[in-house]
């Protein structure tokens, strides 16, 4: 019978992706079609085995070809369907080898030969396979090998760099709670993302396919559960909300740089992760595209339950984020104003050393040793680069509305507005910006900073040329302010006492109608949104683990699960207590 002579999708007749002959060992009266035919690489795979039986799913498995290794191939279960591999089930794609046993539900049992090479028929016993459990890989006294062997295999897992966790579904709670813990009491910051990273390989090779979501799940979970005490934390620590109210003082940068340090870490890890689990979940929807309408349901499930999941994770760098600024910004509000009212040209202050904060004028010092210990606290904490770029392009921002409203605030109906002022005012940005641009943030200041810095620059004109200067000069030459605050700013420069205000300073009547109720303040409302990376993540879990932290730590944990599962054994089933202590 020909795959043209049955209906698509019977529910008793089964379909088999064959690129390669196979033995049958199965009654004829299961046996529709089979045949040895290569696929075309251009068409891609297609079914040429028919297979009828009540647990034979429509599309059941497919087998293809493995390059470049001659005489293996690779084999995979469609989801949901029944296939074991030497007795052991096969939940995932396996290498197939010649000689190895295939069993397709119930009914039918195949042998793997490659009939293009001219190898000996191998052994067809099932091979010893290991449990996802410790004592299953090195405790199982059937595979033959000596009490000394084990305890070597045992202890070469434990010691090893392989980026690899094993453990049974049982335990995973408890793993995921240590590593969770892990947050601040390690030295390689990203631990918690890379270990949970692991936990996340471990389900897609080796548990079932509906075990993913879940663990996605409850990670996310675990990880906001933390967040959340820690935001909480931070919180309860702020004078303002100390019971002693008596003694409220303002906290300095290096105690809220302390305070933000839990919560700028989750912030690292939870994008790290985030972007680990997007790859699966890619991975996912590859396979949904590739099993067809006859899973749509559960992989449709299973991928809503992992974008869920990504959502709290979304959550956590969003709230870990706007804690983060929101102290910060706290923080600078009260040392920004010093950068208006100071003199910079003291005897004191040392311009020539520009990246010496010890040397800058004092007015200056608190705004950039914020921006210092900034920059400090998230190289220690390995934030992403782009989340760094949008912290302090947050921070620019604030700083910038805060110091612009300041200075029209202060200019209404007195003698603010002067040259003599505005070149304080410019010096004193000058040296923040150059600074900054010293250490690497040049270009997102110098967007952030433009309304003050042009503000800055149309006061620093001499007033002999600013009366000079025409409405519409102005207008064109200084876009960065509006009509309502260049009016502002001009209506009230002091040009001294008596002195009247140039004719061509005057606004054409169709734009005072329109400042009429113009706003010349800088709204904190519109600040740039939170652009999570999509590139230039950190960790790379398939590769070894060269730091020595994090593999002390990966150690301690093999300990732990071994600990768990002797413990959860009767006693008569534990391991030996050579092996036990290896």
């Amino acid at each position: 019978m020909s795959s043209e002579e049955r209906k698509e999708g019977s529910p008793r007749f089964g379909k088999l992706h064959f690129p390669v002959g196979l033995w049958i060992n199965s009654p004829k009266k299961h046996f529709a079609k089979m045949s040895r035919r290569w696929p075309s690489p251009d068409k891609g795979g297609y079914v040429d085995t028919f297979l009828c039986a009540p647990d034979i799913l429509p599309r059941h498995c497919c087998v293809q070809e493995a390059e470049p290794v001659l005489g293996s191939a690779l084999v995979r279960p469609f989801r949901g369907a029944a296939v074991t591999l030497n007795g052991r089930p096969l939940v995932r794609e396996a290498e197939l080898h010649p000689g190895d046993l295939l069993g397709l539900g119930q009914h039918f049992l195949f042998m793997y030969k490659d009939p293009r090479t001219s190898q000996p028929r191998p052994a067809w016993l099932p091979r010893p396979w290991a449990s996802p459990g410790l004592a299953g890989a090195f405790s199982c006294q059937a595979c033959g090998r000596s009490l000394q062997e084990r305890q070597d295999a045992f202890q070469a897992y434990v010691e090893s760099r392989e980026p690899e966790l094993r453990y049974r579904p049982q335990e995973e709670e408890a793993l995921l709670k240590e590593i969770v813990h892990l947050q601040g009491a390690t030295t390689f910051n990203l631990a918690p993302a890379f270990l949970l990273g692991l936990c996340l390989e471990h389900s897609t090779r080796v548990l079932e396919p509906g075990h993913f979501p879940q663990l996605v799940a409850r990670i996310a979970q675990l990880v906001k559960e933390a967040v959340w005490e820690k935001i909480k934390e931070v919180g309860d620590r702020q004078p303002e909300n100390q019971q002693d109210k008596g003694q409220v003082r303002a906290l300095s940068i290096e105690e809220v740089a302390a305070d933000l340090r839990p919560l700028m870490l989750w912030m690292a890890n939870a994008m790290e992760l985030l972007n680990l689990v997007q790859k699966k979940v890619l991975d996912m929807e590859k396979e949904l595209d590739l099993e067809g309408s006859s899973h749509d349901a559960l992989l449709s499930s299973d991928l809503e339950t992992c974008d869920e999941a990504m959502v709290v994770l979304d959550e956590v760098i969003m709230s870990t984020f706007q804690q983060s600024v929101y102290y910060l910004t706290k923080t600078l509000y009260s040392a920004l104003p010093a950068l208006l009212d100071s003199n910079p040209f003291t005897a004191t202050a040392d311009l020539s050393h520009a990246q010496e904060l010890s040397s800058m004028p004092e007015g200056i010092r608190g705004t950039l040793a914020i921006y210092q210990a900034t920059l400090e606290l998230t190289k220690e904490c390995e934030l992403h680069p782009d989340l760094v770029s949008q912290t302090f392009g947050y921070l620019f921002f604030f700083s910038n509305a805060s110091l612009f409203n300041t200075l029209m605030e202060r200019g209404t109906g007195g003698p603010f507005y002067q040259w003599s002022k505005a070149v304080q005012i410019r010096t004193n940005l000058d040296l923040v910006l150059d600074w900054l641009q010293g250490v690497g943030l040049g270009d997102i200041a110098a967007e952030f900073f433009r309304k003050l810095s042009t503000t800055a620059n149309l006061l620093c004109i001499p007033k002999t040329s600013l009366v000079k200067a025409t409405w519409s000069r102005l207008r064109s030459e200084y876009p960065a302010l509006t009509a309502a605050q260049l009016h502002h700013l001009l209506s009230n420069y002091h040009l001294g006492l008596g002195r009247p205000y140039p004719e061509g300073w005057s606004p054409p009547p169709e734009e005072r109608e329109e400042m009429v109720n113009s706003e010349i303040f800088e709204s904190f409302s519109d600040h740039p949104p939170l652009i999570l990376p999509s590139e230039g993540f950190r960790l790379q879990p398939a590769a070894p683990v060269t730091d020595d932290t994090l593999h002390r730590q990966l150690c301690r944990l093999r300990r732990f699960l071994w600990d768990l599962e002797q413990a959860s054994l009767p006693a008569n089933q534990r391991v030996a207590h050579g092996l036990e202590g290896s």
